[in-house]
């Protein structure tokens, strides 16, 4: 059961791809179990990367309903996320590109759960209406200037060349009580060859508290459009 604070982070990591799906304690941790039928039908994240080699969670309680939640997250311009830290990152992801003399594009809006195509290689996956939206990606995730790959939906489930990385995200949108939500942000990230996932391997060790801190800022930016929604 979800507890129903009013702000609540959990974050986990699953370092062994192919494991069961991740169920949440009464302490917030999320844990990934083995073995165990699950009756509910699959979530659509489950359907595009069911075996992954990491996973990040972050959920949050919202004081609106589930349909003013959903719009929210789903209409979402990631540009505008409350927290000098996000801009931080962003200017120092750029910075490779900028030593290379390469240019740099910022964009005025980022919709990544509305239409594919907002960043390179970074589709939208799926969606099931008022509930779950699903948007990912492959790449070279660990280099300092990313290979970005085009796909299309249908395509992302089973690609599996070497020398890439996958990542697939949704926010999921579940009631929690009259006109109370919990909206969750799960990323999850797999690789296509031994040598790919140990880079991604020593990369998430350093990026991983920051990743944890960008779901969470952009959890309460959401939550604060979802509330002015109610």
């Amino acid at each position: 059961m979800i507890e129903t604070s009013s702000e609540r982070a959990t974050r986990a990591v699953d370092t062994n791809p192919g494991r069961g799906r991740g169920q949440v304690n009464d302490t917030g941790t999320t844990l990934v179990t083995s073995n165990i039928p699950d009756p509910a039908p699959l979530n659509l994240l489950d359907v595009h990367l069911p075996s992954y080699d990491v996973v990040l969670t972050e959920h949050l309680v919202i004081n609106a309903d589930t349909t003013s939640t959903f719009a929210a997250a789903k209409n979402f311009d990631f540009m505008t996320t409350k927290s000098p830290l996000v801009t931080m990152l962003m200017t120092a992801r750029s910075v490779p590109s900028r030593l290379q003399r390469r240019p740099v594009v910022t964009p005025q809006s980022l919709m990544l759960a509305q239409e594919s195509g907002a960043l390179p290689g970074w589709l939208l996956l799926g969606e099931a209406p008022g509930r779950e939206v699903v948007f990912g990606a492959v790449g070279t995730f660990w280099k300092p200037d990313i290979d970005w790959l085009d796909l299309t939906a249908e395509q992302f489930a089973a690609f599996d060349e070497p020398g890439w990385g996958k990542i697939a995200c949704h926010l999921l949108v579940r009631p929690d009580g009259p006109k109370r939500s919990v909206l969750s942000y799960e990323c999850r990230t797999a690789t296509t060859d031994p040598v790919s996932q140990a880079q991604m391997a020593r990369y998430w060790w350093l990026i991983r508290p920051f990743v944890a801190y960008v779901l969470r800022a952009v959890l309460r930016t959401m939550r604060g459009n979802a509330e002015a929604r109610a």
